[in-house]
């Protein structure tokens, strides 16, 4: 069956003021303006639709849950297949579910429930934040848990997920940490430095180390929720923070930035982009389970959340305890703080899922480009989501 769609194109090139996109059998076959459209679709042509936007689905590739359900503490796949529906009809059509520090046995429970839903195509894969973290940055993740590294557990984990531990969070100053790195590119995952208390030294160390390992294979290593969970900048202790900024706009790193307005401020995410570019950011929500939900009590692995104001913090202690939106308002919220829609966009689609690699069948996703996966998202002129589709189809349950 085939689809045309006319609007506001958003390519990672550019804005196309009226363009239409052309899809059959679940892939994108044509993108352009709507005066070239090619003659053997001339006759199917949509009206013209200068009000509604026509973007990638989006890519989230640090999601914890929402819906109510937790991908830490899912007990079953159908719980799982709720966090991921809850941020699919919002018009993140590609996911990676993330995991937080819990004892092995929990973490490779969890991975073995998970590969389930890689192998049916509903996540691309998983992110496992911890355990190999700072206990002085661990923020919302349990200290009891925290460990030095251990190569033996990323290779059980990737086993475990048959491949698809895409991204693992390490502290750079963690004893061991070395050992992770290397154990991570083996397996074929990505090093994400994070929840770490390294100086400017020791996190350049880890840069270098990873990049080196990563060399000629097209992937880069990446940094976890940037100046969240981690020493913030001083002129006399600069920590890790411009050491990622310096190697992002190198083109050596992919920066997570959580733009919700609560983990950062808009003014540093409009100044982060200029400084490194949209094609070596990911904006994610580190999303848990009460995204979509009301105000109240929740769990993240093994810890007790309160959510108050839409901000979720630890019952005890009060750290930031993940985040409540979507990735279409992390977009919404950064386009609003003065970043221009097409790099917004290309942060929360395309960049993540270059960091991922092809879906689970082989096409790529996270543009509209022809040949790739027919993810969409139509929204209005302020990003209010009207129409999502993943593959060429419908998602059920679509938030409008």
């Amino acid at each position: 069956m085939e689809q045309l769609i006319r609007g506001r194109v958003i390519t990672p090139e550019a804005e196309i003021a009226d363009g239409v996109l052309a899809g059959a059998e679940g892939l994108i076959r044509w993108v352009g303006p709507a005066a070239e459209l090619p003659a053997r679709w001339a006759d199917q042509l949509p009206v013209a639709a200068p009000d509604r936007l026509v973007l990638p689905g989006l890519v989230d590739v640090h999601n914890h849950g929402g819906g109510g359900a937790s991908f830490p503490d899912a007990g079953g796949r159908a719980e799982a297949e709720q966090a991921v529906a809850e941020h699919r009809r919002h018009g993140t059509t590609r996911m990676l579910a993330s995991l937080v520090t819990a004892p092995d046995e929990v973490l490779l429970a969890r991975a073995e429930l998970l590969a389930d839903l890689v192998a049916a195509g509903e996540i691309e894969g998983v992110h496992a934040e911890g355990p190999f973290l700072a206990a002085a940055r661990c923020g919302a993740q349990n200290p009891e848990f925290l460990r030095d590294g251990d190569p033996s557990l990323v290779s059980a984990l990737a086993e475990a997920l048959d491949g698809r531990l895409v991204t693992m969070t390490v502290a750079p100053d963690v004893p061991g940490a070395a050992e992770v790195i290397q154990a991570l590119v083996a397996a074929g995952s990505l090093p994400s430095y994070g929840h770490t208390d390294a100086d400017a030294a020791q996190m350049r160390s880890a840069v270098e180390r990873g990049n080196a390992l990563l060399a000629g294979s097209g992937r880069r290593a990446t940094v976890t929720h940037l100046c969240n969970g981690m020493a913030p900048m001083h002129h006399r202790t600069p920590g890790p923070v411009p050491v990622a900024l310096a190697a992002a706009a190198a083109g050596d790193l992919v920066v997570e930035l959580v733009a919700d307005g609560v983990h950062l401020h808009p003014e540093l995410v409009r100044d982060v982009f200029t400084l490194v570019g949209a094609e070596n950011i990911a904006l994610v929500t580190d999303a848990m389970a009460a995204a979509g939900m009301s105000d109240g009590r929740y769990r993240l692995g093994s810890l007790d959340v309160e959510v108050a104001g839409g901000v979720a913090r630890l019952a005890e202690g009060g750290s930031i305890a993940g985040g409540t939106a979507h990735l279409v308002d992390v977009l919404r919220t950064t386009v609003t703080g003065g970043v221009p829609l097409v790099p917004a966009v290309r942060a929360a689609s395309l960049t993540p899922a270059e960091m991922i690699g092809p879906a689970v069948g082989g096409e790529p996703f996270g543009a509209l480009r022809a040949g790739y996966r027919a993810d969409v998202l139509v929204t209005d002129g302020d990003l209010q989501v009207l129409e999502v589709w993943r593959g060429g189809a419908p998602v059920a349950g679509q938030s409008s």
